[in-house]
């Protein structure tokens, strides 16, 4: 468990640098390092994207996904 745990955070701090990303300008979105965490994140992103209603420009995937992640984080038993 310890090792999925591991991983869960390292996911979540994946999503936040996603996140942050999408603050800067645009010609830094496009670099291989952005893409690699889009690939990374949108497969997750993506259906939470969906089931939640527009909100005119603001995407809350990202915040849902790291609370459900979180969560999980939480409900696994401890060793």
């Amino acid at each position: 468990m310890p090792l999925l745990i591991a991983a869960i955070q390292v996911y979540r701090v994946i999503i936040l640098v996603r996140c942050i990303f999408s603050f800067l300008p645009a010609e830094h979105r496009s670099g291989d390092f952005y893409v690699f965490l889009f690939k990374l994140t949108e497969p997750v992103l993506a259906p939470v994207r969906k089931l939640l209603p527009r909100t005119g420009g603001l995407d809350f995937s990202p915040l849902i996904v790291l609370i459900l992640l979180s969560v999980l984080a939480r409900a696994l038993p401890p060793i």
